[in-house]
């Protein structure tokens, strides 16, 4: 039925058969790997039952760093021209324009209503009780991507996206990583589908049918604990009937290289002195008899070290401000299997960063490649990041020392925390992933401030402009407002 379809976007050819496979069902999962595309696959679905008559509304639930992706980016640009629609994002102290917007989601249109939402407010009182006035007012299909953002069932958000589910017609979860911890993780993402999929009438009777448990006991106090598993063959079969996996390296008709992007939120402090600081450069730079490259790069990095969570004080020791740049990270890395690379353009964040990788996948896991690592130590970096029996897994560099010359072939994600204003040294760097050796796709993340130098960084490296050239041909102010 869908392969006539007026798509906006042409399918790849596992984004259609996701599709033909599911376009219909109740309740279906997307296990597709970061960068195959099932936020499309996601749209066009909701596309196709909206033209056939079978739904009116799409509530979309994702993470923080997420939710604003789908409004922002991947509606406008995947959803069929064709389509009457209306996208609405949540707003938990909305002012004055989406309070209006809120509103307008429960007018009687012929539109299809896009709401999304952040997995966080399912948290929340305010955000359960918009959700399910949305949900009863609709006829609905009920998404939560990056679905592992539910897999403790004890979770409150859990609890109250599958007491919500009740209310939509159709459900979807998308997740390249269904399982990142123990397969016991896909009992309430599941739940959410529907509660009778996985044939257990509780999570109890899945844990005890797929983990292996023996008791323990501390004092007086004794518990199972879990040592191992075990029926995951028959927990594959199970899976089989209402779920599509795909890996990059199957997709034989994606491009070699993927880019996408993750929206950081600011926090208030961030936005405050990231406010600041652009007003005193504007007005540093208007002092200026002559404005030079150099000078407005030099603003350019400050405003950059803010939205990375730090500033400088006056005498030279620095300031770390509140924010959520490296918790996204954290929510990628949970996403994403095999290796990784994770370019940083400051030495603070990188060794920020290491430590929390550490903390929470264990020393051995990480190691930091830049200007403070011993030279002697540099090729066993590499070395181990190679080795696929090493539990070397994220390899945190600075460009300007890692991204020239290295075989970094043992990931094929790559994640820009933060980019250099050098156009050479971007490419450079992507290609420590993407050269001889390569046998899989490489998918290229870039974490980003909405309306923010983050933003114009990306958008000229990307299109492959060197931006100190670009300034010197353009108004200094386009890139500080």
């Amino acid at each position: 039925m869908t392969k006539k379809y007026r798509f906006k976007t042409q399918p790849y050819k596992h984004q259609l058969t996701a599709l033909e496979e599911n376009w219909h069902k109740r309740e279906y999962a997307y296990f597709m790997e970061m960068g195959t595309g099932k936020s499309k696959v996601l749209i066009d679905n909701s596309a196709v039952l909206y033209d056939k008559g079978f739904i009116d509304s799409a509530l979309i639930i994702a993470p923080k760093g997420v939710y604003k992706n789908w409004s922002e980016l991947e509606i406008p640009k995947h959803l069929p021209e064709h389509i009457p629609h209306k996208t609405v994002a949540w707003a938990p102290n909305p002012n004055k324009q989406q309070k209006e917007d809120l509103i307008s989601l429960f007018e009687n249109t012929e539109d299809l209503v896009f709401f999304v939402m952040n997995i966080e407010a399912l948290s929340t009182k305010k955000g359960c009780s918009f959700a399910e006035k949305f949900l009863t007012s609709k006829t609905t299909l009920f998404a939560i991507d990056e679905s592992t953002t539910i897999k403790n069932n004890s979770a409150q958000r859990t609890k109250s996206a599958i007491k919500l589910s009740l209310l939509a017609k159709y459900r979807r979860i998308l997740t390249g990583s269904p399982v990142t911890k123990s397969p016991l993780d896909l009992y309430s993402q599941c739940a959410f589908l529907n509660e009778d999929l996985l044939g257990f009438s509780s999570y109890y009777a899945y844990r005890n049918h797929f983990a292996i448990l023996q008791k323990r006991s501390i004092a007086t106090h004794s518990f199972q604990q879990i040592v191992g598993y075990r029926n995951l063959d028959e927990l594959k079969d199970i899976l089989k009937h209402f779920s599509y996996r795909v890996l990059k390296q199957d997709c034989i008709d994606l491009p070699d290289k993927i880019y996408s992007t993750r929206s950081v939120e600011l926090t208030l402090e961030q936005k405050r002195i990231y406010k600041e600081l652009k007003d005193y450069a504007m007005a540093e730079l208007e002092d200026f008899e002559t404005v030079t490259t150099s000078s407005v790069i030099t603003q350019i990095l400050r405003l950059q070290q803010v939205l990375c969570g730090f500033t400088r004080s006056d005498a030279g020791g620095i300031i770390t401000i509140p924010n959520n740049r490296v918790t996204e990270l954290m929510s990628i890395l949970e996403e994403t299997e095999g290796k990784c690379i994770i370019w940083a353009h400051y030495q603070y964040d990188i060794r920020s960063l290491v430590a929390q990788i550490a903390k929470v996948y264990g020393e051995d896991s990480v190691a930091s490649y830049y200007g403070e690592t011993p030279p002697d130590e540099r090729q066993g970096i590499v070395t181990r990041f190679q080795n696929s029996e090493s539990p070397l897994r994220f390899f945190v560099g600075q460009p300007r020392t890692g991204g020239f010359g290295l075989t970094l072939t043992a990931a094929s994600t790559v994640i820009y925390y933060s980019n250099s204003y050098d156009l050479e040294i971007r490419l450079q760097s992507e290609d420590r992933a993407h050269r001889i050796g390569q046998t899989n796709k490489v998918t290229y993340i870039d974490l980003c401030a909405a309306k923010t130098i983050d933003e114009k960084i990306v958008k000229s490296l990307r299109a492959k402009i060197n931006i100190a050239t670009q300034i010197l041909g353009e108004d200094y102010k386009n890139w500080l407002v």
